[in-house]
């Protein structure tokens, strides 16, 4: 515990960019969560932009609102 699952559109990433994003994500999370590093997890998963509306953002966005930290504003980009 935690674990921290990133839904994105798809992206290649160099090893070292998966480490570097891989340690800050971890130090971030477990000095918030107050858990030491090992116990964190990580996964990422591409997903189709085609795809994001329905697989995505209906059911886990939009569908889980009250569980969100933070909603997109999709008019930013």
């Amino acid at each position: 515990m935690p674990h921290l699952t990133i839904k994105h559109f798809p992206k290649n990433f160099t090893p070292a960019q998966e480490r570097e994003l891989a340690h800050a994500l971890t130090t971030l999370i477990a000095e918030h969560f107050g858990t030491p590093p090992g116990a964190v997890s990580i996964s990422t998963e591409a997903v189709d932009p085609k795809e994001w509306r329905t697989s995505v953002y209906a059911p886990e966005i939009q569908g889980r609102r009250a569980t969100l930290l933070k909603y997109p504003d999709y008019a930013q980009e």
